[in-house]
């Protein structure tokens, strides 16, 4: 298993494949998805990305914590408590 990491403050526009797309830049993703109310369906705000290794996990986090996607300022770090 690779490298698990925390993406927060994403646009409620944002799809699991944008998120791939967005972090395949600095390496293979194993895993994208976004976290989502049970009962509504829609977006809580935050997902995961499973990256196939840590070199690549920490590039992706480095470039993008704090970096604006479309009108949202995302927050990415290491995810807790793997």
């Amino acid at each position: 298993m690779g490298k698990k990491v925390y993406v927060g403050n994403l646009s409620p526009d944002a799809d699991q494949a944008s998120l791939k797309t967005l972090f395949s830049v600095f390496g293979t993703v194993e895993k994208a998805y976004i976290i989502t109310d049970r009962q509504t369906g829609q977006s809580k705000g935050f997902g995961f990305v499973v990256m196939s290794s840590d070199s690549e996990a920490k590039a992706a986090i480095d470039a993008l914590d704090g970096k604006k996607c479309g009108d949202y300022t995302v927050k990415v770090s290491e995810a807790k408590g793997q």
